[in-house]
């Protein structure tokens, strides 16, 4: 089949990453696949998703964003009305619900019959109204709606499956969690790792420097927890709006020579950063997978992480890692300062979080997709 894949930009985010991932099955199941961009691009992921085989067009070829609904309106109908036409794509495949239903809207008003939406977040972002819509679309237009989290899913329907092969579709109203994947940067680690009581735990995050990620958190939790483990290092992979503030935090507090700030780190040296981080925060107070948790998981990290969105879900409470209340610091330096009281919990935990990851590997991921695609072939 052909599938017609759409999507707002191409950017570094990691619903990019994902929906790289998704290229990458649907070409290893036979499918020719062409992906549509509405608005922003970053040369380097055009060239990696053509790299995964696929035809990129990029319907605003200056990378802008239309300013207002009408001009959006016009500007969609324009770029996939030709997509559409040149193409003639037996699935769309819509990922991330934005702007609103309209590209859903478009697509069948051009004749398109398969619909299959992917929503990346949760359904709390949506007002009553809009769950209407997404409800009503699903009811009478979609051949499927995915979500990425058992729990997002019952947000937005009020109940939750996963999918599976073999899974009968009806002619419409079919809904369904298939979880993301560890993208194909990071290999899973075969062994946990040890800790001898010979050096310090190495405390870390990998993460935009943003406050909806929490990280205004991770330094004052991280002075908290040195007063107990003055052993403990800070590291911390990324880059953001906070980074001056938190360099200023670790100043202020005395403890900046135990903090690394490393920057933004390409793709193929995030395992490597990872590798040098022991305990993995992700305080985020709003995230609708957690891609980077079940990446560091894959490597061995044992993950600390908010109970919001679909982390709790990803990382099971006590099982391979440790949940949190999400925007507190306190809570944070908390269930770290357990943690690290427990030295032999570590190895416990990091040997369950490498076992879990393996839920989330790309070749579970690529078997999943190539199975709904068969039952959408004759669907």
């Amino acid at each position: 089949m052909t599938i017609l894949v759409t999507i707002p930009c191409l950017l570094t985010g990691g619903t990019e990453i994902q929906t790289l991932s998704l290229v990458r099955a649907l070409r290893e199941a036979g499918h020719d696949v062409v992906v549509a961009c509405y608005f922003e691009y970053a040369a380097p992921m055009v060239a990696a998703y053509r790299a995964a085989g696929a035809e990129v067009r990029l319907l605003s070829p200056d990378g802008r964003h239309t300013a207002g609904v009408r001009a959006t309106v016009r500007h969609l109908w324009r770029g996939l009305r030709r997509a559409v036409r040149d193409v003639r794509p037996d699935v769309a495949h819509v990922q991330y619900m934005a702007p609103g239903a309209l590209p859903i809207i478009i697509l069948r008003a051009l004749g398109v019959r398969r619909i299959v939406a992917t929503a990346h977040t949760a359904g709390d972002i949506y007002s009553p109204r809009g769950l209407k819509v997404i409800r009503w679309l699903n009811g009478h237009v979609l051949s499927a709606f995915q979500c990425i989290t058992e729990r997002a899913e019952r947000s937005f329907f009020g109940e939750s499956r996963l999918f599976e092969a073999g899974m009968p579709l009806r002619g419409h109203g079919n809904h369904f969690t298939i979880y993301n994947n560890v993208p194909a940067y990071i290999a899973r680690r075969e062994s946990p790792r040890e800790w001898d009581g010979a050096r310090g735990v190495t405390i870390g995050v990998v993460s935009r420097l943003e406050r909806i990620k929490g990280m205004d958190l991770v330094v004052p939790a991280f002075v908290e927890v040195r007063r107990e483990h003055p052993e403990v290092r800070l590291l911390v992979v990324g880059d953001g709006s906070l980074r001056e503030e938190m360099e200023r935090q670790a100043r202020e507090a005395g403890v900046g020579e135990w903090v690394t700030f490393a920057g933004r780190q390409p793709q193929e040296r995030l395992q490597g950063y990872y590798d040098a981080i022991d305990v993995l925060l992700m305080p985020s107070r709003s995230e609708g997978f957690g891609l980077t948790a079940v990446e560091g998981m894959s490597r061995g990290c044992v993950p600390v992480v908010a109970d919001v969105g679909g982390l709790p879900e990803v990382v099971r409470d006590g099982v391979e890692g440790r949940l949190h209340a999400a925007g507190s610091a306190s809570a944070l330096a908390s269930a770290l300062g357990r943690l690290l009281a427990q030295p032999e919990e570590l190895r416990r935990l990091s040997a369950e979080a490498i076992d879990r990851a393996a839920v989330f590997s790309a070749s579970s991921y690529a078997s999943v997709v190539a199975a709904l695609y068969a039952s959408l072939e004759t669907h």
